[in-house]
């Protein structure tokens, strides 16, 4: 299996966690890493994970805690 990269621009870390957003419900979701790649989620390195925040009235659905990979 392949490891894919984090998502954030000049990020060189392994990928270990999936975001998804409902924008509807104003909510998003940080879970483990998907099976595989989709267009409309956003894969990130747990430091990226870990730092992830909002928009004011939406709600962050996340593990606790996530460890912030220092790689």
């Amino acid at each position: 299996m392949h490891s894919r990269p984090c998502c954030r621009v000049a990020c060189s870390r392994r990928a270990e966690f999936t975001l998804t957003f409902d924008y509807d419900d104003k909510m998003a979701a940080i879970g483990p890493l998907a099976f595989r790649a989709e267009p409309h989620s956003y894969d990130l390195c747990g430091l990226h994970a870990s730092r992830t925040t909002v928009p004011e009235g939406w709600n962050l659905i996340k593990p606790a805690p996530i460890t912030q990979d220092w790689r």
